[in-house]
């Protein structure tokens, strides 16, 4: 008699246990039919254990996709082997509302679930069940560290004075035109800006106005621009563009346009004017650029030559400078 007593309070406290457990529990047969749904399932769906019982799922949970499902439990039903279904997959499999207040900025809870068999004494398994995880506070966390993880990469994609993209970013398109060109023989150019005596600016009127200068010389270039081309601060006082399909003749149009506006600009210190101009180096692509690294030194040595001629023009890149 105490054997059977005992036998009973384990059931008992087993059941206690399986209600009041902080993850969801669904008993399922062979024909989908529920015969278990614990306290965890009644407190998110607002369906008692009583009502859910001996209900189909589907009907009871028209959300869950019937052939999706019936998939993974007939492995679980004939090979004898759990599944899992993790939150990146699916969000969830039960529809639940989000009611936990850390997390509050999701309005469905994101779900793990199991599916594991459950044996009957003469070995077959004629019953699975299915556990629910709600893992909303790692999700919505992992959601959060992936968004931060993308605006810190924007951020440091995009100089943050001139809101260009800064020169990593830059030279990777680059690379790829350069590999276009070569594989397509369409023309294109590259053209690098340096703005003549700005550290004489910055020394004579400060950073601040230094800066400023810099971001109307941004303004004007993003202005003149067209929509194909790419351009970028390359660092210090040097912008550069990536003109795609354009030769080296309309590279020279552009690149004069944009001096001549440059040359016309003014930015005032207090009642003093300080005038703007720039030096502009162009290489239009060329077959004999092995890499992208040659296509830019060869529009630095076109700068080059512009800034030993005094500044304020612009030179095409030409195979004798190539020693210089």
């Amino acid at each position: 008699m105490s054997d059977a007593n005992i036998g009973i309070g384990d059931i008992h406290w087993l059941m206690d246990i399986l209600q009041n457990i902080d993850v969801g529990l669904v008993v399922l047969d062979r024909n989908y039919n529920i015969q278990l749904w614990n306290g965890f399932m009644e407190s998110h769906s607002g369906v008692s254990p009583q009502n859910a019982k001996d209900q189909n799922l589907f009907q009871l949970c028209p959300e869950i996709p019937q052939d999706w499902f019936k998939q993974k439990s007939e492995a679980v039903f004939q090979l004898k082997t759990r599944t899992f279904t993790i939150w990146e997959q699916r969000p969830y499999l039960f529809k639940f509302k989000n009611y936990r207040p850390i997390t509050g900025r999701t309005a469905m809870m994101y779900q793990n679930t199991s599916i594991i068999p459950l044996e009957s004494v003469d070995k077959t398994v004629d019953h699975i069940c299915i556990i629910v995880y709600d893992v909303t506070d790692v999700a919505v966390n992992h959601e959060d560290a992936r968004s931060a993880n993308e605006s810190l990469l924007e951020l440091n994609s995009v100089d943050q004075l001139t809101e260009l993209p800064n020169r990593v970013i830059w030279e990777q398109d680059v690379r790829r035109e350069h590999a276009r060109c070569k594989r397509s023989g369409n023309p294109s150019s590259i053209a690098i800006f340096d703005i003549d005596n700005l550290a004489a600016i910055n020394a004579q009127h400060g950073h601040r106005v230094g800066d400023r200068v810099l971001k109307t010389v941004s303004d004007s270039l993003q202005q003149t621009m067209r929509q194909t081309d790419l351009p970028c601060r390359f660092g210090g006082d040097l912008f550069a563009v990536l003109l795609v399909d354009t030769d080296a003749q309309s590279a020279m149009e552009f690149a004069e346009r944009i001096r001549t506006i440059i040359h016309g600009l003014i930015v005032r210190q207090g009642d003093q004017p300080i005038q703007i101009t720039t030096s502009i180096g162009l290489a239009a692509f060329d077959a004999d650029f092995s890499t992208e690294t040659d296509w830019l030194l060869a529009a630095n040595k076109a700068l080059l030559h512009a800034k030993q001629q005094g500044g304020n023009q612009t030179t095409l890149y030409h195979p004798s400078m190539r020693k210089s």
